[in-house]
């Protein structure tokens, strides 16, 4: 998506102002709170795979919006379709990989397979940010944007081409109906408390996530260039990368490496140099590696029926999350400056990783 790296450029350069982009923010996040459990129970009942080649082309229609039509309403609808897409695409690519995995016999390798997927995914932006420049100096944001749309479509074909052997929903005789399998995700939750603990800890450690869209005006605090900003994102880039390809190993070590991840993030981001964004880097590689492992471990206590339903409930809580740190950033930002905002967003990760410790799930 070639318009990743400079849709926000794009924005206030067709005259959005920064809280005018802010609530678009809001609106792509609050697009997913109201969409990802619905869309979650969906892949529960119908075919997983055509949800998954359906949601590349509901966000590409948002972009095409953006490059063809560039205005705040444009830009809202934009967001919001990129927000559908992206629920039917939550919950719905985890739960479909786990169970054809365990149908071959492979479960125990979903953590390693899902994390260098995102790898690959994370390696595809860095790459995307590299041509963006070439694309954008030849044809401007109309070449970007056609672009970025093009790949939706190669994104749908691939999602078609996934294997799905799951049995049909008529076969079984509970019932199938979206209430009968939302009360099954909810009891899972409720009633067993691996699953809770898993889906409460995927959405904390979402923090980082959410703080990355504030890395460039880290970068910037830092003393650099506008144009050395992009670079120290890359680094970043590439920490997350490596975090996703080590997925699946050490998985036992949760506690211990959120607690090296807090002070690595604390250090650099507090250290106001260029160099401490390696530090930063290694904080975000961590982040990646840790939430691939603890989703494997929700994969692994949830039943088949309601998989993507109780994904998808982990994924409203990092939506939810999300719009806690804009929100906190937004008034963070008027008394603070952005090394002390990220220092402090390392404090949760201290506490949970001291929570882990004491369960004795990080050892």
């Amino acid at each position: 998506m070639l318009l990743y790296p400079v849709y926000a450029v794009l924005f206030a350069e067709t005259g959005l102002s920064p809280g005018e982009i802010s609530s678009l923010f809001v609106i792509w996040s609050i697009t997913g709170i109201v969409l990802e459990v619905p869309s979650g129970l969906w892949a529960d009942v119908v075919s997983r795979r055509w949800l998954l080649a359906v949601a590349p082309l509901v966000t590409g229609a948002g972009y095409a919006l953006w490059t063809f039509v560039p205005s705040y309403p444009a830009f809202a609808a934009g967001f919001v379709l990129w927000g559908a897409g992206s629920a039917l695409r939550s919950g719905t690519l985890q739960a479909l990989v786990y169970e054809e995995l365990a149908r071959v016999g492979a479960a125990d390798g979903y953590a390693r397979l899902i994390g260098r997927s995102g790898a690959v995914g994370t390696t595809a932006v860095m790459a995307a940010t590299g041509v963006a420049a070439p694309v954008l100096a030849a044809g401007g944001y109309t070449a970007a944007g056609v672009a970025s749309v093009l790949v939706t479509l190669l994104g749908s074909a691939v999602g078609w081409s996934l294997p799905e052997t799951r049995t049909r929903p008529e076969e079984h005789a509970e019932d199938t109906s979206y209430l009968g399998v939302l009360r099954d995700g909810l009891r899972e939750v409720r009633q067993a408390p691996l699953v809770r603990r898993s889906v409460l800890l995927i959405s904390v450690i979402s923090v980082a996530d959410a703080l990355e869209e504030y890395l460039p005006l880290l970068a910037k605090a830092t003393g650099v260039t506008t144009p050395t900003v992009p670079l120290l994102e890359l680094l970043v880039t590439a920490g997350v990368t490596l975090g996703g390809w080590f997925a699946g190993r050490g998985s036992h070590a949760v506690a211990p490496a959120l607690a090296v991840a807090a002070v690595c993030l604390a250090a650099g981001a507090s250290s106001g140099r260029p160099a401490g964004f390696v530090l930063v880097a290694v904080a975000y590689g961590i982040f990646r590696w840790a939430v691939a492992t603890t989703e494997a471990r929700l994969q692994e206590q949830i039943a088949d029926r309601s998989r993507a339903t109780v994904t998808s409930m982990a994924g409203l809580g990092v939506e939810v999350v999300a719009i806690l740190v804009f929100a906190g950033y937004a008034v963070g930002s008027l008394w603070a400056g952005p090394w002390l905002i990220f220092t402090v967003a390392a404090l949760p990760y201290l506490l949970i990783a001291f929570a882990l410790r004491r369960r004795g799930r990080g050892r």
